[in-house]
């Protein structure tokens, strides 16, 4: 097995994995509290999933990928849960297309529940015996799989709900303040290039697309010390670039003309103030606050107009080596992106508040290798089409992201919580 970076069997790491397990698994039963059959069961658009099957999906994981193969006597809770609540292992058998995960109306909510308790039973089980190195990485995965899945219960939750005429909040809608503040100019913090080093080191866990750590050269460059805000996002909406097909990529254009895009994916415009749907339900929008749910078409655009560029995958990796892994998380209960703090020195908002855009695509690594098995289809199956994203999200989940970390959408996807950074050359 060899999708994680392996480390050491003893057991103190079986004792952190079982610590781990059980912390994630409860909070994903947190996230879903609050929800109805319903609201768990409908599914928005062919790229979001049902909350129900994002609880499912992950407990299948765990039966199929541990407990099926290594937990002698276990019994499967419903052999045709195989079906319903594969993602998209061909080696596993066959699936429920993605685009009618919303058509599973059986099981109920509660039965999924049920599903996810019969799984969490069996798996403390075989977490008080002794287990090897491979069997804890793939543990492992499966808790970092989760917390994924986590994220993307909020995100799709969220899509869900903006198509609600009722426009409901997933959590305390008390209106988070949004007066108007001055924000500081964004400065940009000159970076010598050179030949460097980026990717997993091989200690602690990393998916496996996050290395091999490998040399590249980077020409000297300066990146943003912020995020984009709102606030600048208007100015850009308000300079009417949503209508000059000079500033975009050719199918960003053909994405605007054929979506009748004109700002970033919830917001609307009332009375001259833009709102937008959130996690809180419809509030005003937060002009020092990040500007989130944009395209990767939508970011270059910006750049281009600002005068600008977006920053490799590499640039960000090396400007954020070092810094401390602290930021906006989902633990914060915000779930919205907070302003940049005032500092010093350094760049701000690298971890947290929103994922950002790279100008890098999706690709393998120098020396990259796919594991065999499934564990092999985790990643490295989607290196085309996509671009890289960085840095986690306010709905990602805190000790989940590092440095390394390479996120990745195809480029016009818009329901995530997906801002930008800018950069320059040197």
């Amino acid at each position: 097995m060899t999708a994680v970076f392996p480390c050491p069997s003893s057991s103190d790491a079986v004792s952190s994995t079982r610590e781990r397990f059980l912390r994630v698994r409860l909070a994903s039963r947190q996230l879903a509290a609050n929800l109805s059959d319903a609201d768990a069961t409908v599914q928005s658009m062919p790229d979001a999933s049902p909350a129900k099957w994002h609880l499912a999906h992950t407990t299948w994981f765990f039966e199929t990928m541990v407990l099926k193969p290594v937990a002698a006597g276990y019994e499967v809770f419903d052999e045709s849960f195989n079906f319903l609540f594969n993602s998209y292992y061909e080696s596993v058998g066959e699936r429920q297309p993605r685009p009618k995960r919303g058509f599973v109306t059986r099981p109920s909510l509660a039965e999924v529940l049920a599903y996810r308790d019969h799984v969490d039973r069996a798996m403390e089980t075989l977490l008080e015996s002794d287990l090897d190195g491979d069997l804890t990485d793939l543990i492992e995965l499966g808790c970092h799989h989760e917390q994924q899945h986590q994220e993307l219960l909020l995100t799709d939750i969220l899509h869900l709900f903006s198509q609600s005429p009722l426009r409901p909040a997933f959590t305390d809608p008390e209106p988070i303040s949004s007066e108007a503040r001055e924000t500081a100019p964004m400065t940009f913090l000159p970076f010598e290039g050179g030949i460097v080093e980026i990717g997993h080191d091989g200690s602690g866990f990393g998916f496996d697309c996050e290395g091999p750590r490998h040399r590249t050269l980077l020409e000297p460059y300066r990146l943003a010390d912020r995020l984009v805000t709102n606030g600048e996002w208007i100015d850009f909406i308000e300079a009417g670039a949503y209508r000059d097909p000079m500033r975009w990529l050719s199918a960003g254009w053909a994405d605007i003309k054929a979506n009748g895009w004109t700002m970033p994916l919830y917001w609307e415009k009332r009375d001259g103030t833009y709102w937008s749907m959130t996690l809180r339900g419809f509030q005003p929008i937060d002009r020092a606050a990040p500007v989130t749910h944009i395209s990767y078409y939508e970011a270059d655009a910006f750049a281009s107009w600002a005068g600008k560029r977006l920053p490799t995958e590499a640039e960000w990796e090396n400007a954020a080596q070092g810094l401390p892994l602290s930021g906006n998380f989902a633990s914060s209960g915000r779930l919205r992106p907070l302003p940049a703090e005032d500092l010093d020195a350094g760049p701000r908002q690298m971890f947290g508040d929103c994922w950002e855009w790279t100008q890098s695509a999706f690709l393998p690594y120098p020396r990259f290798k796919t594991a065999a098995g499934a564990v092999g289809e985790y990643n490295g199956k989607f290196m085309c089409g996509q671009f890289v994203l960085r840095g986690g999200s306010c709905a990602t989940s805190e000790g989940h992201v590092r440095a390394t970390y390479r996120n990745f959408f195809p480029p016009e996807a818009r329901w995530q919580f997906s801002g930008l950074r800018l950069a320059e050359d040197g």
